[in-house]
């Protein structure tokens, strides 16, 4: 997983409330289990009409918010089902932080897994990311994870809170995985220890004759 200390770029506001997982990524693209390739379906029914061409008004397909690296978000965001594919998207589309004034705990917690940064700030906090947000591409927003602070474009800042171990994994870029390998020095000392207390679970019993 990728880490994340730092992410300075343009953020997108998206003051909609409710945006659930079904909306972030439609069912229909959920056969998948690569996390790459479903950022241009992020948002797919909001992105494009029924033909598959771009819906001009909808903020991410505006040439200001393409390469959006930071979403601000209206109320409880990612609601809905548990689907780990939402994130996906959105980190494939290149959204590394996500501010709101709630999320669904799962997506909340599914986002720390897979390299994005939920942000959850009270509501007039959020509105002044949102105002500075609606600048456009010349208002470049900086969230410094390390500092936990954001920094608008005209120099206000906002501290937020992360709770210490969800932070510590994204500035080392650990998801479960890289956190299972940091113990593997005590798993294959936990192994060799049960091969000598107790070498019967080991033993590979002897294939049949073959008729």
């Amino acid at each position: 997983m990728d880490k994340l200390t730092k992410i300075s770029g343009v953020a997108a506001p998206m003051p909609l409330i409710n945006i659930d997982t079904d909306m972030i990524i439609p069912k229909q693209f959920l056969k998948t289990i690569k996390r790459s390739g479903l950022g241009v379906h992020a948002f797919s029914e909001m992105r494009y009409d029924p033909e598959g061409n771009e819906i001009e008004d909808f903020v991410l397909n505006r040439p200001a918010y393409r390469n959006a690296k930071i979403l601000i978000a209206g109320d409880n965001f990612g609601c809905g089902s548990s689907r780990e594919h939402a994130p996906w998207a959105i980190k494939d589309f290149g959204i590394r932080v996500v501010v709101s004034t709630s999320f669904a705990d799962i997506f909340f917690n599914n986002c720390f897994k897979n390299g994005i940064l939920p942000i959850t700030l009270p509501q007039e906090q959020v509105d002044i990311l949102m105002e500075n947000a609606e600048r456009g591409a010349n208002a470049i927003m900086t969230v410094d994870l390390e500092a936990n602070l954001i920094t608008t474009s005209d120099g206000q800042e906002v501290p937020f809170e992360v709770e210490s171990f969800k932070r510590n994994c994204l500035l080392q870029g650990l998801d479960d995985i890289g956190l299972t390998l940091e113990k593997l020095g005590h798993i294959e000392a936990y192994e060799k220890q049960m091969v000598g207390e107790r070498p019967w679970i080991f033993d590979t019993p002897e294939a049949p004759p073959a008729n």
